[in-house]
């Protein structure tokens, strides 16, 4: 059995598609198909069931892919370690981002890394909280900021912050031209009549906003969804509805923008990690990242 074969076996895997298969490996499909064949010659058991409009998992391969995709990370990281003790701070680190938090966090965090450790290259990838989630526990990113809750069990994290989460609102609203006047802080309840203006679905934010709803005991009338948190505070200004924001990524002061309130005590937070693989290896470049990313979100 070769290691070359474990990896073609999980891209057939992945793909479920031969021809899609071999493309992402670059090589050619009779080649692959052969490969496959003598793979599962030497095993003794059938990998996939294969037909004209259809490759499936047998029993049998949905253990070996399993126990190869396990072989192929300890492999990785064997030579990931093995990159660190030889070229020390020199190596590729990819860094999983939500758009909210990478668009404020890591304008202040990159710069003073880069000038740092000079030779390592980072890759950035920008994605929602549930694919963020899946790609970092496939190991397709090394580390990712996200905001608690995380649902995927195989990830491990580390806090960074924990930030306010403010009310935003249109200048014109009632609540807002109160806000100098008014003597108690706005609770969430009396909220219940208002139109909102949310993230869309597999964004953490979103599920924040419908979370702090129904913890006050009622469910947001969400009249417009965005996947740009900008987006919606523009919708906010323009009088579309409200929004729940985190405070880093509010306007004050600026035109054209919405009001902010803080809500009454307990004030609702959300609370910032680096999350990563539950037992996989972190290398240098990682540990020194996430070093500088405590440091600056202090």
């Amino acid at each position: 059995m070769e290691f070359r074969q474990l990896v073609y076996a999980l891209q057939i895997a992945k793909e479920l598609n031969f021809s899609r298969a071999a493309e992402k490996l670059h090589i050619a499909q009779p080649s692959l198909s052969q490969q496959l064949s003598k793979l599962e010659q030497e095993i003794g058991v059938l990998l996939f069931q294969r037909s004209t409009n259809s490759v499936e998992l047998t029993y049998a391969g949905s253990v070996f892919m399993d126990k190869a995709q396990k072989i192929v990370d300890m492999v990785d990281m064997l030579k990931q370690e093995m990159d660190d003790i030889s070229q020390m701070r020199k190596g590729r680190l990819i860094v999983g981002s939500l758009p909210i938090t990478g668009s404020h966090v890591l304008p202040l965090v990159l710069p003073i890394f880069q000038a740092r450790y000079p030779d390592v290259e980072i890759m950035l990838v920008e994605e929602t909280t549930t694919n963020l989630e899946s790609l970092t526990a496939s190991g397709q990113t090394d580390i990712c900021l996200l905001s608690l809750p995380i649902e995927e069990n195989s990830l491990t994290y580390e806090e960074l912050v924990e930030e306010e989460i403010c009310l935003a609102l249109p200048p014109n609203h009632p609540l807002a031209q109160q806000s100098d006047t008014r003597k108690s802080r706005l609770h969430i309840i009396e909220l219940r009549d208002e139109p909102f203006i949310v993230l869309k679905k597999g964004q953490g934010f979103r599920q924040i906003t419908i979370d702090l709803c129904q913890d006050a005991g009622f469910e947001p009338r969400i009249v417009f969804e965005s996947s740009n948190i900008e987006t919606v505070q523009s919708l906010v200004a323009a009088g579309m509805g409200i929004a729940f924001v985190p405070q880093m990524v509010t306007h004050r002061g600026m035109p054209n923008s919405p009001v902010y309130l803080s809500l009454a005590e307990p004030r609702p937070t959300r609370t910032l990690v680096i999350a990563y693989r539950k037992g996989r290896y972190l290398s240098k470049a990682a540990e020194a990242f996430i070093a500088t990313l405590k440091e600056v979100m202090k």
